[in-house]
């Protein structure tokens, strides 16, 4: 707002630089917010090449147990809740006996961050079971499309739920009449 003499009102300056103080503040927390994901989200990659790897992530070093907290909880599906790192230890070597090998594909993830310590992960991955081998797509209706849902607190994984098709070799098919082999 100006005067009579072309001035500007000094309330509509302190205003303008309330405003500007204020988006700046916004962008610092926006930034903050945004290093704060982009470290979780590290945590979770970490731990899926810990997976790929056989044990070991490649990019930070640390091992597949070394991602979670003492009291963890992981559900995987047909196994449950592992609750404590002794459980999903169990729950990793159940499951990760049947498994060959596993190759996931970054390249492709979508990633769902929501601003808090949870958020989530949609994927594909390919590999060797006990049964047979598998890569997502191939057939459509076949396992390698997963969604893992994390919540990671102080650089570990407190709680991952993982969502996809234990049947890796995609041999129970009888069961569901619209499927096709």
């Amino acid at each position: 707002m100006t005067d009579k003499n072309g001035m500007t009102d000094r309330r509509t300056v302190l205003a303008g630089g309330a405003a500007l103080a204020g988006g700046a503040a916004l962008a610092g927390q926006a930034g903050a917010q945004d290093d704060a994901e982009a470290a979780r989200k590290a945590i979770a990659e970490s731990y899926l090449k810990a997976l790929d790897a056989g044990g070991t992530s490649p990019t930070t070093g640390l091992g597949l147990f070394d991602h979670f907290t003492d009291d963890a909880e992981v559900y995987f599906p047909k196994w449950g809740v592992a609750r404590g790192k002794d459980q999903v230890v169990q729950m990793f070597s159940d499951v990760g006996g049947t498994l060959k090998g596993i190759t996931h594909h970054y390249d492709g993830f979508t990633w769902y961050m929501t601003g808090t310590d949870s958020f989530a992960v949609e994927g594909t991955s390919e590999g060797s079971h006990r049964d047979g081998t598998w890569t997502a797509g191939d057939p459509d209706w076949g396992a390698g499309r997963f969604c893992d849902c994390f919540t990671v607190r102080d650089g570990k994984i407190a709680r991952l739920f993982i969502y996809l098709d234990p049947d890796y070799a995609g041999q129970d098919t009888d069961r569901y009449g619209w499927i096709e082999t």
